[in-house]
C-alpha cells in the first residue's frame, strides 16, 4: 500500500473498500474473501508479461518462467477435480461458457439452459447476452411449488428442441443438481452436456457436493465464489475436447492470458486441496442451513423450502417488499445481500420479488452457526421493518461489535489516520 502514497486518489478508494469490506456482513452469494497469499499473487511483476499462447507455445519470447507458473496452475487443476485436461486462462466464468459453447456449437444452434428468472445465469441462454443471440435457445425452469429442477421437464424439452448443448448448474440454486440425469438426457437426445459450477465449485473441491466432471463434455467455474480464489474463470474437460476448447478460448475469444491472475489461481488450488478446506465448506453448508431455518422460524419463505449449499433464495412474493428494496434496507444496516427474481416472478429484473443470500464469505471470517442464526434474527427485524430508522441504527451497531470481534485480514492496520486496509 505504500507505493499507492502517490495516488492518494486511488489509495482512497482502495481503504474505503476495504474499510467496508471489514465493517459490513458480506452475504452476497457469489462473492468470498481470498486469502492473503492469493491477494499477494495478484499484485506481482507477473501482470508485466504478455503469454499468448500455451506454455511451450507462446507467440512472445521470455515466458520460460511464466510456462511454469501456467503448468503449476494446470496441475493443481486437473488434480482437484479429477480432470484430464485444464485450461485456466478465461478471465471470467462468462467467457469460459463462451469457449466452451464455441468448442461444442456453431452460432445458429440450439442450446438448452436454465431459465434466468428461475435461477440460471445470463450465459445460459438470456436474450441479452451472446448465448441468446448467437443460439437458439430453449429454456427449463424449477416447479413453482418445489423450487426444485422438474428433470421431466428438462427430458420433455430436450426431446422437443433437440439441443446441441445442455447446459446444467445455475448462479441461484439453492439445491443439489442431479449430474447423472442430466447426463442421461443429454445421451437421450445426442447433446453435448455442459456443466456451469462456478457457485458449487468450491463444495465440489471439498467434497459436500457431488461432482460434475464424471458427467459433462466439458465443466465451466470461476474461481472466485466458494473456492475462495482470485476473480477469473477457468474449464476442465477430457482429452476429445482438449485442442478444441484451448483454440477456443486462445485465439477464439480472448488473447493474453493474466499471468498474474493465473499465479493467483494455482495458489487457490493448492490452498483448496487442503484437508482444512474441507471443514471450512463444510462450515459453509452448516450456517447456510442455519441461517435459513432461523429466517424460516420467523416467517419468510425460501424457495424450495430450504438449502442444500451455501445459497438461499429469500421469496418475497407474499409480502409488501420488493427485492430492490429489502436489499436498501438491509444495506443501511451494513448486511449486503442482493435483489434476485424468484420462480414465478412477476415483477421486473430490477425490482425484483427475492434476495439472494450465501454463507462462504462470512464463513471465511470465522463464523459459525451461532452467529448466523443471530444474523438471520437482525435480517428478519430489518425486513418486517424496512423503513424503522431505529431498527436499522441498531442492528447496525449490533452489526459493528461482529465485525470488529472477526476481523476480515489479521493483517488489518491503520495505513493512515482514518484509513484501515489489509497487509498481504
Amino acid at each position: 500500500m505504500d507505493a499507492l502514497r502517490t495516488d492518494p486518489e486511488i489509495l482512497e478508494t482502495i481503504a474505503g473498500e476495504a474499510r467496508r469490506q471489514h465493517e459490513t456482513l458480506e452475504l452476497i452469494a457469489s462473492e468470498n474473501f481470498c486469502s492473503p497469499a492469493v491477494l499477494a499473487a495478484m499484485g506481482t511483476v507477473l501482470t508485466n508479461k504478455y503469454a499468448e499462447g500455451y506454455p511451450g507455445r507462446r507467440y512472445y519470447g521470455g515466458c520460460e518462467v511464466v510456462d511454469e507458473t501456467e503448468r503449476l496452475a494446470i496441475e493443481r487443476c486437473k488434480s482437484l477435480f479429477g480432470a484430464e485436461h485444464a485450461n485456466v486462462q478465461p478471465h471470467s466464468g462468462a467467457q469460459a461458457n463462451m469457449a466452451a459453447y464455441m468448442t461444442l456449437m456453431k452460432p445458429g444452434d440450439t442450446l438448452l439452459g436454465m431459465n434466468l428468472s428461475h435461477g440460471g445465469h445470463l450465459t445460459h441462454g438470456s436474450p441479452v447476452n451472446f448465448s441468446g443471440q448467437l443460439y437458439k435457445v430453449a429454456a427449463y425452469g424449477v416447479g413453482e411449488e418445489t423450487g426444485r429442477i422438474d428433470y421431466d421437464q428438462v427430458r420433455d424439452l430436450a426431446q422437443r428442441n433437440r439441443p446441441r448443448v445442455i447446459v446444467a448448474g445455475a448462479s441461484a440454486y439453492p439445491r443439489l443438481i442431479d449430474f447423472p440425469a442430466f447426463a442421461d438426457i443429454a445421451r437421450q437426445v445426442d447433446a453435448a452436456l455442459i456443466v456451469d459450477m462456478a457457485h458449487i465449485a468450491g463444495l465440489v473441491a471439498g467434497g459436500v457436493h457431488p461432482s460434475p466432471v464424471p458427467y459433462a463434455d466439458i465443466v465451466t467455474s470461476t474461481t472466485h465464489k466458494t473456492l475462495r480464489g482470485p476473480r477469473g474463470g477457468f474449464a476442465v474437460t477430457s482429452e476429445r475436447y482438449a485442442k478444441g476448447l484451448d483454440k477456443a478460448v486462445f485465439p477464439g475469444m480472448q488473447g493474453g492470458p493474466l499471468m498474474h491472475v493465473i499465479a493467483s489461481k494455482a495458489v487457490a488450488f493448492l490452498e483448496a486441496a487442503r484437508p482444512d478446506f474441507s471443514g471450512y465448506v463444510r462450515q459453509v453448508l452448516a450456517n447456510a442451513a442455519a441461517l435459513a431455518d432461523a429466517l424460516m422460524d420467523r416467517g419468510f419463505r425460501l424457495v424450495s423450502g430450504g438449502t442444500d449449499n451455501h445459497l438461499i433464495l429469500l421469496d418475497l412474493s407474499d409480502r409488501d417488499l420488493s427485492g430492490k428494496d429489502a436489499e436498501a434496507a438491509l444495506e443501511h444496516a451494513r448486511i449486503t445481500t442482493n435483489k434476485n427474481t424468484v420462480p414465478g416472478e412477476k415483477r421486473s429484473p430490477f425490482v425484483t420479488s427475492g434476495v439472494r443470500i450465501g454463507t462462504a464469505a462470512l464463513t471465511t471470517r470465522g463464523m459459525d452457526q451461532d452467529d448466523m442464526r443471530q444474523i438471520g434474527t437482525w435480517m428478519a427485524d430489518v425486513l418486517e421493518a424496512p423503513h424503522d430508522q431505529d431498527v436499522r441504527r441498531r442492528v447496525s451497531e449490533a452489526v459493528s461489535e461482529l465485525t470488529a470481534r472477526r476481523p476480515l485480514y489479521e493483517e488489518w492496520r491503520e495505513s493512515s489516520p482514518g484509513l484501515a486496509a489489509p497487509q498481504p
